[in-house]
């Protein structure tokens, strides 16, 4: 069995609003595909219910707009290994998900402008793309 590694890439020229909403955007979609990546709801010594969360850090590390371009297309061959999800700007500039589709089925790869991805799977893939990007500050 292979340990596994989530990272999250996000262009660091985002205003800082974008840069959280693509953060929660991403995290969202990989916890529909890894439910499992959520804990158990633990009760507080009062019995209070906290919902459960992340039971994985999930570093949200930073790159620009060609690096996550770039970075995109080179996992694009590790797919049936890796969950990759990206947030694009056809996404953001789009008022709902019909829209984006539309907006999305019409853009070729290349024309894609990156806002973040989010890379899940084995520990060395993930870290062989983001072992030497910073950390969002």
């Amino acid at each position: 069995m292979s340990i596994e590694r989530c990272a999250i890439i996000i262009d660091k020229n985002l205003p800082i609003g974008l840069i959280a909403n693509t953060a929660a955007i991403l995290t969202l979609s990989l916890g529909k595909l890894k439910p499992e990546l959520i804990g158990e709801d633990i009760n507080d010594y009062d019995g209070k219910v906290h919902k459960g969360i992340t039971t994985m850090p999930i570093p949200i590390l930073t790159g620009d707009g060609s690096l996550l371009s770039s970075l995109r297309q080179q996992l694009r061959e590790y797919e049936p290994d890796l969950i990759v999800i990206d947030f694009n700007h056809a996404a953001q500039m789009t008022k709902n998900y019909e829209d984006y589709s539309n907006r999305l089925s019409e853009a070729t790869a290349m024309s894609l402008e990156y806002l973040g991805i989010a890379i899940y799977g084995n520990k060395k893939i993930v870290n062989k793309f983001t072992g030497n990007l910073g950390l969002l500050r």
